[in-house]
C-alpha cells in the first residue's frame, strides 16, 4: 500500500513524464487529484460506518453494485452533510475498469466535473462578487498530447492508495501531508505568496485564546492564506464547536484553505471562504448589512504591500470608524514598504465581538512606536481595555523575513487589566534553512512561553504582569523590557574596609592630578617652540 507522501511524489513524476514538471499547472493537478482521491474515499468510509454488509464485504465496490438505485439513494441520505455525494460511476474502481475506453481523458475529466457539480453547495469557494470557484476542472487540458495516457497514469497511481485508515487522525495527520504537498508551490516569481510555514510556538500560541470550553463560536482570519492559523485555533476549540470565516485576496490561497478545511473536518465552513480584498471590500456581514463581528480572530497580516491602487478607497468617510487611527501614506520611494499592516490591525479590532479575542502577528516596532498610527492604535487598545498581552519573539523566527515580530493578544473582556508582557527574544537556537538562518525554539522554551502566559506569571527578566495604568505611565509602551526592575547590587563592608577603599581612591586621584600638571607644563613648553615661517 502506498503512503500519502509517496502518492504525491508519484503524481509529480507523472506530471514530469508528460511535460509538466515544475510547471505552474502541476500544483493545480496534484491538489485536485489529491482531493479527488479524498472524495472518492470519504463516501465509502462513511457508508461502512452505517452499513454492516458493506463493512464486512471483501470487495466493497462489488457489494455496492448489487444495491438498487433506491437503496443507494437511501444510503446517501444518511451521510453527513460534509461528505461528498458520488454516483457509482464516480468511484475510482469504475474509472480503473474503464480506462481503455476511447478518449478516456474526456471520461476522466467529466467524472471530476460531475463530482464538482453534484457537490457545488458543499465545496465551492466564492469571490466577493458572488462567483463560485468549483472544486475541479478539466485536468487533462494542461497536457498538449497523450492526454488519455496521462489520465490513465493518474488513475493507476491512485488505485492502490486508501485514506480510510487515517480519517480518524484528522488534524495532526493532515497537517504533515498538507505541508509536504504545498512546500514546492508556495512561490510566485520567486516571492512567497502564502505564509504557510509558521514556527510551532506561533501556531501553538493560539490556544492561549481559548481559556474555557466554548461552543457555536465564530473564528475569522482576514488574510487567511492556506488557513494554518485557523486550523490550529479550530483544533483547540473543537471542529464541531466553531465555524470558520475567512477572506484573502489570493485565489491560490483560497483554494489551499478549501483543501485544508476538507482535510480537517471543517467542510461546513467552506461557504464562508471568500476570495477578495478585505480592506476595500469586506465580505462577511450580518442580516442588517453591518460588518459581522467574530468571537475569535487570528491573523498574520502582510507587513509589506503596495496599496497605492486603492489607498483612496480606504480613506473615505464611511471607513473612518473602522480605520479610526487613520490611513498611512504610501511610501513614495518604495510603495511596497512597511506601511499597510496598521490597517489590518484596525480592521481586526473593529470586528471583535463584545467578548471577542484575537491574536495578531505584528512587527516588534509596532509595540514601541511613539508617534503616528501605531501609537494611536496602542492608545485605543488601552483606553478601550482590550489588551490581553504581548509576546516579543526572537529575531529570524520566520526564515523568510528578517523582521522581528511580536504576537499581540486582545481580549474585549479583559477590562480589569492583568496584562502579560513577555520578552522571549533571547530564547532559541540558530539553524540554517536553505540560504536563510532561522531561530528555532526548543520544545521546553515553547512550553515556557505558553505556560507563563496562561498562568499570568511574572518571571525575572522574562515577563511582567501590568495594569492599564502601568502602561499609561510608560507612555503606552508594550515592550516588556521597559517594565523590568533595574537591579542594583549592594555589598556589605565594614567601616574600616570603606575607609581603606576611599583612601585608595583619593591616592589614585592625587596621582592623576600630579601627572596632569606635569603634562600641562610640557604642552605649554612645546607650544613656545613652534615657529611660523
Amino acid at each position: 500500500m502506498k503512503t500519502n507522501k509517496t502518492l504525491i511524489d508519484d503524481l509529480k513524476s507523472v506530471c514530469a513524464n508528460y511535460g509538466l514538471g515544475n510547471d505552474g499547472n502541476e500544483f493545480k493537478i496534484i491538489t485536485q487529484v489529491f482531493l479527488c482521491k479524498f472524495s472518492m474515499t470519504s463516501l465509502p468510509y462513511e457508508i461502512k460506518q452505517i452499513d454492516p454488509v458493506i463493512a464486512k464485504a471483501e470487495h466493497w465496490e462489488e457489494a455496492l453494485k448489487s444495491y438498487s438505485k433506491e437503496d443507494y439513494e437511501m444510503l446517501l441520505m444518511q451521510m453527513s452533510e460534509s461528505t461528498a455525494r458520488l454516483q457509482p460511476e464516480h468511484y475510482l474502481s469504475w474509472l480503473f475498469e474503464n480506462q481503455n475506453q476511447p478518449k478516456f481523458a474526456d471520461v476522466f475529466d467529466q467524472t471530476l466535473l460531475d463530482i464538482a457539480r453534484l457537490n457545488t453547495d458543499i465545496f465551492s469557494v466564492k469571490t466577493d462578487g458572488g462567483e463560485k470557484i468549483m472544486l475541479f476542472e478539466n485536468i487533462s487540458k494542461y497536457v498538449i498530447d497523450k492526454r488519455d495516457d496521462f489520465c490513465r497514469a493518474i488513475v493507476n497511481k491512485l488505485v492502490n492508495l486508501s485514506f480510510e485508515g487515517i480519517f480518524s487522525e484528522k488534524f495532526d495527520f493532515f497537517a504533515t501531508i498538507f505541508e509536504y504537498l504545498i512546500k514546492d508551490y508556495n512561490t510566485n516569481s520567486g516571492e512567497k505568496v502564502c505564509r504557510i510555514f509558521y514556527p510551532h510556538v506561533v501556531t501553538k500560541s493560539w490556544p492561549c485564546l481559548v481559556t474555557e470550553e466554548v461552543k457555536n463560536v465564530t473564528c475569522y482570519d482576514r488574510s487567511a492564506g492556506s488557513g494554518t492559523l485557523l486550523m490550529n485555533l479550530a483544533h483547540a476549540i473543537g471542529e464541531d464547536k466553531c465555524t470558520i470565516y475567512s477572506q484573502d485576496i489570493s485565489q491560490k490561497s483560497s483554494n489551499l484553505l478549501r483543501l485544508n478545511l476538507i482535510l480537517n473536518n471543517l467542510v461546513h465552513s467552506i461557504p464562508n471562504v471568500i476570495k477578495g480584498n478585505t480592506l476595500t471590500d469586506p465580505y462577511h456581514r450580518d442580516k442588517d448589512g453591518k460588518l459581522k463581528q467574530f468571537d475569535f480572530i487570528v491573523s498574520n497580516p502582510p507587513f509589506k504591500l503596495d496599496f497605492s491602487d486603492y489607498v483612496e478607497d480606504l480613506n473615505t468617510k464611511e471607513n473612518h470608524t473602522r480605520f479610526f487611527a487613520g490611513t498611512p501614506n504610501v511610501p513614495k520611494a518604495k510603495p511596497e514598504g512597511m506601511a499597510i499592516y496598521p490597517m489590518f490591525i484596525q480592521h481586526i479590532m473593529y470586528l471583535l465581538s463584545a467578548k471577542g479575542r484575537a491574536a495578531v502577528v505584528v512587527p516588534t516596532g509596532f509595540i514601541t512606536a511613539q508617534s503616528g498610527i501605531e501609537r494611536k492604535i496602542r492608545e485605543r487598545m488601552v483606553e478601550d481595555k482590550m489588551l490581553r498581552g504581548v509576546v516579543s519573539m526572537p529575531s529570524n523566527i520566520f526564515a523568510t523575513t528578517g523582521t522581528n515580530v511580536s504576537i499581540l493578544f486582545l481580549d474585549r473582556a479583559n477590562t480589569k487589566g492583568d496584562i502579560v508582557l513577555m520578552d522571549a527574544s533571547k530564547l532559541g537556537i540558530t539553524v540554517k534553512e536553505g540560504k536563510n538562518q532561522k531561530t528555532v525554539l526548543r520544545p521546553e522554551e515553547e512550553d515556557k512561553i505558553i505556560s507563563t502566559f496562561n498562568a499570568h506569571q511574572a518571571v525575572e527578566d522574562f515577563s511582567v504582569v501590568v495594569s492599564y495604568d502601568d502602561i499609561r505611565d510608560k507612555n503606552y509602551s508594550f515592550s516588556a523590557g521597559q517594565y523590568f526592575d533595574v537591579k542594583i547590587e549592594y555589598v556589605d563592608i565594614t567601616a574600616e574596609e570603606f575607609e581603606t577603599k576611599m583612601r585608595g581612591f583619593q591616592e589614585n586621584l592625587d596621582r592623576m592630578f600630579d601627572e596632569s600638571r606635569v603634562l600641562e607644563t610640557e604642552i605649554q613648553k612645546q607650544l613656545k617652540l613652534l615657529d611660523y615661517e
